[in-house]
């Protein structure tokens, strides 16, 4: 390293860490002199000075003799290798270590000794020193920062001269030295390492920390440097925050560093390796403002909230951290807590998580009875249980379990199951406990929001945030179609002569009852066609980097035939995980498994060495799954929304050399990526839109009044007497309206425990009764397409031909909205005009916020030139010049959005401006531009729109504005919504 590197590390990297600790945090700096008089010799870690004089005054019981042992408990542990001794070290750090103690009178009894005192920050003392030398076994080694607390080393940094090519990669080399691990073994000074738990690496504008053995690409940003804002961190040091600003703030402030130590550190065992993780800033984040939620919500029910971490990011180690969190505080006075999740493996796989944490004596409830059980029998257990066991364990709404208000109730994956009679169910039985919700996908913007249930944010860490962070890897999305073809005949005519029994309209009927659509997906010559390309797509791209892949089909029957047909071609181990039942066929139930023969193949799906590589799947592995070593996923079923999210999300795990996740999907219609990818997009205002939930109850009521009018005269005891009171068509009409618009109002009560109370469920129940009754008496009988489904399926095989795998689509990152720039690989103009348009409506969709009136216009000229393709049926050749021509548009569009022309963001501002009596145009344009220039002003903040405090200011700014312009208290709210709206799309960073 040459004298000008040096020069750049000390003025750039390591001075300004310096005086930040010192400005900001009031580190106590200490000289070289100071060390070598607070350490007993130069191999020592320990300022074993400082430590003796802070334990006293933490534990003033203490005598010289105990003073000498606490110590000793810190510098000889005995240990199998560096882990072992830092998860030691960690123990006693954390909890103290335990020494007898003799009182006044002579009694002995066991007390506890302090080294921190994590409640009071301000009894510690915060120091560091730089350029530190210890004295290793071999060689003595030079640390560039030690941050010492109560004299006990808790962080190294190391730092680097911006300047050098790779200077994390360097820093990450020279923490492996210290430690005298992997190429270093034997060297370094690894007693330091026994009790340090924080290592960083610094280069001013790139930042890095990990803890021991941590490998190197689950070294971390921390981007956040709360409790602080970037705003009032750039206030206190004076200057636009560097990351590595950002990160010192937000890791080593005293009440956080002592915090992180505490509660936000786990070792777990992955593979026979004990590892040791400590969290990530959102992580940290997320359970810092829940606790400061539930310690100052104004009222019990605001407690709660939504925290949403996108699928990969570590959402279950969140819910361990906040556990850890809730145990120890005061308020919660030793609490209750319970974990639910949906499903089975789910609840496994979080017990598990729970389990491996170390985190003290998780329950899983075995059943609703034994749930009922764990919750009845007093504060301080935690329990573990799907949502499902609260059927049983609350039987109707009177059966309370519970009215402590110290019961907190994590939800995983809140959106697919909190909003039913099961949470209804939850609710009632623990009517007083605080909901927090963990989703790893975006809610639901309809009427059952999560947010509605649960209350509002706590805390969001987005898809495009963790790929930023490397939290995860960027997921590409790649389309392909087996081009298949009818052969053979005349299809209907086959049909038609293999069921001559049946009349025209139950051929129509057979048509659409018998899944075609899966049996299309599961003709052998589709699936044999996609089976080769999938293995010359695996062999080539995927199993060379040593990784491996899952495949998603649309049923059993047909995950069944994949793997039958990649075994024939001679493909990798692979194998089919899927549910069963008794009635299956033979068929399937050769590939019948045990859980715990499931739970082997997955275990070895997992190992990287395994030769299994390939799992087959239909519905199981799509949620809950971590495997990192999977990289690619197959798509063969029509997935959506949620569904489709959670299991795309399977291949966005971090490994080793892992750059991308992968998605293949044959089945085609890219619009469900952009539909699920939309749901990324949720607007502040939806809760405005949302039923108060009084009136939501008034609706119930009057629309329970509605469905039993009919009955009020009747002897309901006398259901013969009811139904036949139906009997007149138009009766079962208004019937069936009145009884699915009940149906439908309990539904948007749920969960509130409100929809439990008598008499709406009895109703509904005895309602659905008649209805069911009334259609098997005056209804025709139903034709039961099912029954010939096998041979419709045969048929139609017999018919299908495949002429090889087209790409549709080339790889392209999920993230980018530029589908346009492979729709001239497809070639028919068919196919060709309808991926035009595909790319046209997601391109509206993604970029209208920014500009809403020219592409209100746009959107307008293709909705007129699809439905007249409908109406006139334009040909496709004729269809694909103009929406060619609509292409181009689109293009000028987005590529003029900042221009003169277009105004720049005053432009996509001026037509949402309202105009009052007597405003200008003129006027209007000031207004409009005063707007543009706050807002872009605002915007400098970095993730501004992460931020409440600015888009606070935004919305006032806007306001103050608008009211020039003469508008209403209304015109002024709906602008300011949709002018914000601009302002995301456009300003973002």
């Amino acid at each position: 390293m040459s004298d000008g590197r040096d020069n750049l590390e000390i003025a750039m990297v390591e001075d300004p860490a310096a005086d930040l600790l010192r400005v900001l945090f009031d580190y106590k700096p200490l000289l070289q002199a100071d060390i070598g008089a607070l350490r007993e010799g130069p191999s020592d870690a320990l300022l074993v000075g400082r430590l003796e004089q802070q334990l006293r005054q933490l534990n003033p019981w203490l005598d010289s003799e105990s003073v000498g042992r606490a110590i000793s408990a810190l510098t000889r542990i005995s240990s199998v290798d560096l882990i072992d001794a830092n998860e030691q070290g960690h123990i006693r750090l954390t909890y103290g270590t335990t020494l007898p103690y003799t009182d006044d009178k002579g009694r002995r009894q066991d007390r506890t000794v302090r080294y921190f005192d994590f409640d009071d920050v301000q009894a510690n003392t915060f120091e560091f020193a730089r350029q530190v030398f210890i004295k290793g076994p071999r060689q003595q080694i030079c640390l560039d920062l030690v941050i010492y607390v109560n004299g006990i080393p808790l962080a190294v940094i190391e730092c680097k001269s911006p300047a050098l090519a790779d200077p994390i990669g360097e820093a990450q080399r020279q923490f492996r030295r210290y430690e005298g691990r992997d190429e270093f073994l034997g060297l370094g000074a690894p007693r330091l390492f026994e009790l340090s738990q924080i290592s960083i690496a610094l280069a001013r504008d790139v930042a890095r920390y990990g803890t021991t053995s941590t490998p190197p690409p689950h070294w971390a940003e921390w981007r956040d440097p709360y409790p602080l804002t970037s705003d009032a961190l750039a206030a206190r040091i004076g200057r636009t925050p560097t990351a590595q600003d950002v990160l010192l703030a937000g890791l080593l402030a005293p009440a956080n560093l002592l915090d992180l130590v505490r509660n936000f550190i786990i070792f777990e065992t992955r593979d026979g390796r004990r590892l040791k993780k400590i969290a990530r800033y959102q992580q940290f984040v997320s359970v810092g403002r829940a606790i400061e939620r539930i310690r100052n919500a104004p009222r019990p029910e605001r407690r709660g909230g939504v925290i949403h971490h996108t699928q990969g990011s570590g959402k279950s180690l969140t819910m361990v951290y906040l556990a850890v969190k809730l145990r120890r505080l005061p308020e919660a006075e030793n609490p209750t807590l319970v974990i639910v999740t949906d499903r089975t493996e789910l609840d496994g796989q979080i017990t598990g998580q729970f389990q491996r944490s170390g985190f003290p004596n998780p329950v899983q409830a075995e059943s609703g009875e034994h749930l009922r059980h764990l919750l009845s029998g007093g504060a301080g257990t935690t329990v573990l249980t799907t949502v499902h066991k609260f059927h049983t364990a609350v039987p109707k709404r009177s059966s309370v379990i519970s009215e402590a208000d110290n019961i907190f109730v994590m939800v995983d994956e809140a959106h697919r199951t909190q909003y039913g009679a099961l949470a209804a169910r939850m609710r009632a039985g623990l009517p007083r406990a605080t909901l927090i919700a963990f989703t790893g996908t975006p809610i639901d913007k309809k009427d059952r929001s999560t947010r509605e249930v649960f209350g509002d944010y706590i805390h969001r860490y987005l898809i495009d945030q963790a790929v930023k962070d490397g939290a995860t890897v960027p997921i590409f999305y790649e389309m392909r179609d087996a081009r298949m073809r009818v052969d053979g005949g005349d299809l209907e005519a086959d049909i038609r002569k293999a069921f001559p029994e049946l009349r025209d309209d139950e051929i129509q009927k057979l048509k659409q009852g018998t899944r075609l659509q899966e049996k299309y997906a599961g003709a052998g010559a589709r699936v044999s066609a996609i089976c080769e390309d999938i293995l010359h797509h695996y062999r080539t791209t995927i199993e060379p980097n040593g990784f491996k892949a899952q495949i998603v089909t649309v049923s059993r029957d047909v995950a069944v035939t994949y793997v039958e047909t990649l075994r024939a071609m001679g493909a990798p181990q692979c194998a089919v995980i899927m549910s069963s039942s008794h009635n299956d066929s033979a068929r399937l139930q050769r590939h019948h498994l045990s859980r715990s023969e499931k739970d082997k193949l997955i275990a070895r799906f997992k190992r990287k060495e395994d030769p299994l590589k390939i799992l087959v799947v239909c519905d199981m592995l799509l949620t809950g799954f971590d495997a990192p070593i999977e990289q690619v996923m197959y798509l063969d079923a029509p997935l959506r929304e949620h569904t489709l999210l959670q299991a795309i999300a399977r291949v966005n795990r971090t490994a080793a050399n892992k750059t991308y996740g992968l998605v293949v999907d044959y089945w085609g219609d890219n619009r469900r990526i952009s539909e699920a990818l939309d749901m990324f997009s949720e607007e502040d205002g939806v809760l405005s839109a949302l039923r108060p939930a009084s009136e939501k109850v008034q609706l119930l009521e009057s629309r329970h009044r509605a469905a039993m009018g009919l009955f009020e005269s009747t002897d309901r005891a006398d259901e013969d007497q009811c139904v036949a009171l139906l009997a007149p068509e138009d009766v079962r009409a208004k019937f069936e309206l009145d009884y699915q618009r009940f149906a439908e109002a309990m539904d948007m009560v749920l969960p509130d425990p409100k929809a439990l109370e008598d008499p709406f469920p009895a109703d509904l129940k005895w309602l659905t009764r008649i209805r069911a009754a009334a259609r098997r008496l005056y209804s025709d009988p139903r034709f039961d397409a099912a029954l010939h489904g096998a041979k419709v399926g045969e048929l139609v095989a017999e018919h299908l031909r495949c002429d090889g795998v087209e790409e549709l689509l080339k790889p392209l990152d999920i993230l980018d909205p530029a589908f346009r720039d492979s729709v001239e690989e497809i070639r028919s103009p068919e196919a060709k005009a309808a991926r035009i348009e595909h790319a046209i409506r997601h391109e509206i969709h993604v970029h209208r916020d920014e500009n809403p009136a020219a592409y209100k216009s746009l959107w307008e000229d293709l909705e007129e030139l699809i439905s007249r393709r409908r109406i006139d049926r334009v040909s496709a050749a004729s269809q694909l010049t103009r929406l060619e021509e609509l292409a181009s548009r689109t293009i000028s569009l987005r590529r003029d959005q900042g221009a003169v022309e277009m105004g720049g963001t005053s432009g996509a501002v001026l037509p949402l401006i309202p105009g009052g009596e007597g405003v200008s145009d003129v006027q209007k344009h000031e207004v409009a531009t005063s707007i543009a220039r706050q807002l872009e002003e605002m915007a400098q903040v970095v993730d501004w729109q992460q931020k409440e405090d600015i888009k606070r200011q935004m919305r006032r700014a806007i306001k103050d504005s608008l009211r020039q312009s003469g508008a209403d208290f209304a015109a002024i709210e709906a602008s300011t919504a949709k002018i914000m709206s601009v302002a995301r799309a456009r300003l973002a960073r």
